[in-house]
């Protein structure tokens, strides 16, 4: 039997993942909210559902199910529409993935978490995220497993735009650092973990090396020859409240667990090497 994926919410980290597969013989079917984006996934090799009000019934043919729509206020929206009915739909799940964000673990004042640290959000979106992997973990009979990423980057999801553009920005922040993974790394994780299955498994998906962001510009900008962008203090610097949001926790996760469990060796541990990756397959190489 062919394996087929069935993702919900079809974006960034699950196209990364389908490009994987399908070169591998894989049937990925992708749902999106957007019909104007048919066109997109097909080319993918990715046979596009609309959802919600779409035609589900190739739910039925899943081995492997990956769930990447974030919720909202509202609540998970999958769960939504299918909580009662999603094993019965798909009755022949060998896996099934869960995107949540390490956001779920709150601010820690930039020590170390890992997979057995309590979430402890100070975030809503964290808080929604919390949530909804308690009732994706509550369904019975669902082989789930917990992907918590940290910031994802990748091609057209770089510093690069911004930086030439002049908009890029350096806020410091005593003591800030964040955690940060390629989106290519996320799909060999996704890939290792159907290779081994663990039902229950929580795993963080980040490089190795936690950084303050204002490193991250700072290095991106030298990359392309530039100045670094002024550095702003982030006390009096006017952000947008989803902006400023995003400096209210400060941590290090660990990812220890996809390199021992999964075998996972990451193509790009740093941002200094993803960053780098970038430039050349946007065909400039080093500046």
């Amino acid at each position: 039997m062919v394996k087929t994926l069935f993702s919900f919410g079809h974006g960034y980290s699950a196209q990364a993942l389908a490009q994987l597969l399908v070169p591998q013989g894989w049937r990925v079917i992708g749902t999106t909210r957007s019909p104007e984006k048919f066109g997109l996934l097909r080319a993918q090799g990715v046979e596009p559902v609309a959802f919600p009000g779409g035609d589900l019934s190739a739910l039925e043919q899943a081995s492997h199910l990956l769930i990447s729509a974030g919720p909202g206020e509202a609540g998970d929206p999958v769960l939504a529409t299918l909580r009662d009915r999603i094993t019965a739909l798909a009755p022949r799940l060998d896996w099934a993935g869960y995107l949540s964000t390490t956001g779920v673990y709150g601010d820690k004042g930039g020590d170390w978490v890992d997979e057995t640290t309590a979430p402890a959000p100070s975030t809503r979106r964290g808080a929604w995220r919390v949530q909804a992997e308690a009732e994706w973990r509550a369904i019975p009979g669902l082989p789930l497993h917990i992907f918590r990423l940290a910031g994802i980057y990748g091609p057209g999801r770089g510093p690069f735009a911004k930086v030439r553009a002049g908009t890029a920005r350096r806020i410091i922040k005593d003591g800030q650092v964040f955690s940060r993974i390629h989106v290519e790394d996320i799909a060999q994780v996704i890939l290792a973990s159907m290779a081994r299955p663990r039902p229950g498994a929580i795993y963080n998906v980040c490089d190795d090396n936690p950084a303050p962001p204002q490193e991250v510009i700072a290095h991106a900008a030298a990359l392309l020859g530039l100045p670094p962008p002024p550095a702003e203090a982030f006390g009096t610097a006017e952000m947008t409240p989803m902006a400023r949001s995003f400096y209210a926790e400060s941590k290090r996760v660990k990812n220890d667990l996809i390199k021992t469990e999964l075998g996972v060796t990451l193509r790009y541990p740093d941002y200094r090497s993803g960053l780098q990756a970038l430039l050349e397959q946007e065909g400039l190489g080093s500046a």
